[in-house]
């Protein structure tokens, strides 16, 4: 493998920072008015901005490490399940059965793209 592993858990942690921060920024909207300065100075917009802030420095740590583009992205990819799961803990919305069996193609498809590599 020419991916060491450790590149591997950096973009695990980074898209599990990806999807924290796309709900913060969703949850950050609901009290905003609207205007340019309610997003701002919203506590919860800024905590995303963080979280995508820490997800490129993940990439840069991780690529540093030494890896594979093909081997790395699709692992970023696991945002979206990470997305999901954050959607049912903390709004109830509901995971379907096709949710599941996206859920189980898209980490088939990771593994696919890393084999080999």
């Amino acid at each position: 493998m020419n991916t060491p592993v450790a590149s591997i858990l950096l973009f695990i942690l980074a898209s599990v920072f990806g999807a924290v921060g796309q709900f913060l920024y969703k949850s950050g909207t609901d009290p905003a008015s609207g205007s340019l300065i309610s997003y701002v100075m919203n506590a919860r917009i800024l905590g995303g901005v963080v979280c995508y802030i820490a997800v490129m420095i993940l990439f840069v740590a991780a690529f540093k490490r030494g890896g594979e583009l093909s081997v790395l992205y699709p692992i970023y990819a696991s945002t979206f399940v990470w997305a999901s799961l954050i959607g049912l803990l903390a709004y109830g919305t509901p995971i379907s059965l096709v949710d599941v069996g996206g859920m189980v193609r898209l980490f088939a498809g990771m593994f696919l793209m890393g084999w080999g590599h």
